[in-house]
């Protein structure tokens, strides 16, 4: 199994394949409007915007499930970071990050880069996952890891391979 293996939603319903992104290194986030740390989709933007034409991708995955601070619909969640932030990395439908309904995609990644102690489940909003271009999950980060710390990360991943 890899990361290339699932299918996920846009924003806009469109069912896409994340083998769209092989041979990119991959930083994958679950994200909230409502949240004290929603102000690092404006980090995650600049990391965008700055490694993006050097095969590096953020994929936003909205999740309600932390007191309820993603309470909007998707187009309230597409507009919102569009207006607030100006997102133009790829955002993905609203999902569950743990439990029994949990998308697969981050039951896998949970599986694949266990927490602090070992733990699977996600803690709190902003969690990230960053991938390298084979689609390995690299390393986790934790919610208040600001997206400017994981800069330096992403470029020796850009250059190493």
């Amino acid at each position: 199994m890899s990361i290339y293996d699932f299918n996920v939603n846009t924003l806009h319903g469109q069912e896409v394949s994340l083998q769209k992104y092989e041979d990119n290194v991959l930083l994958i986030v679950n994200t909230a409007s409502k949240c004290g740390l929603t102000p690092q989709y404006k980090g995650l933007q600049e990391l965008y915007d700055k490694f993006h034409d050097k095969q590096f991708e953020v994929l936003g995955f909205p999740s309600n499930q932390f007191a309820h601070q993603e309470p909007g619909s998707n187009e309230d969640i597409a507009e919102f970071c569009q207006l607030n932030y100006g997102v133009s990395f790829p955002m993905f439908e609203k999902v569950n990050v743990n439990g029994n309904e949990a998308h697969p995609l981050f039951k896998y990644l949970t599986e694949e880069a266990p927490g602090l102690m070992g733990s699977k489940a996600i803690k709190w909003n902003f969690t990230k996952f960053l991938v390298d271009k084979q689609g390995r999950i690299i390393k986790r980060y934790a919610p208040q890891t600001t997206p400017d710390k994981i800069e330096e990360d992403i470029k020796n991943l850009l250059n190493s391979q």
